[in-house]
């Protein structure tokens, strides 16, 4: 069941990620959610590096670090998918 709740979190931070992020992020939701994924254990990783992993209560900062962490992987992941996609339809058409 953590695999489910992880890809339902990994697709709302990372819809949320390309929603704060400006212009237009020409991925798809799998890759979106992958990289929602991949932030909120960045986050956790920052969170528990920072201390703030376990608190009393909704834990705001953790949950700030993940989507900043979204973010963050959204912006760079963004153009290495563009540069991939745009490699292998220059290859196709030749």
């Amino acid at each position: 069941m953590n695999w489910l709740w992880a890809i339902i979190v990994g697709l709302v931070l990372g819809v949320l990620a390309r929603a704060i992020l400006p212009g237009r992020q020409h991925i798809p939701l799998w890759l979106t959610t992958i990289y929602g994924i991949g932030g909120a254990i960045l986050g956790n990783a920052v969170a528990g590096w920072l201390g703030v992993r376990h608190t009393s209560g909704v834990d705001w900062v953790r949950h700030i670090l993940q989507l900043a962490g979204a973010v963050l992987i959204v912006a760079l992941g963004t153009p290495m998918y563009a540069a991939i996609r745009g490699d292998r339809r220059r290859r196709e058409r030749a």
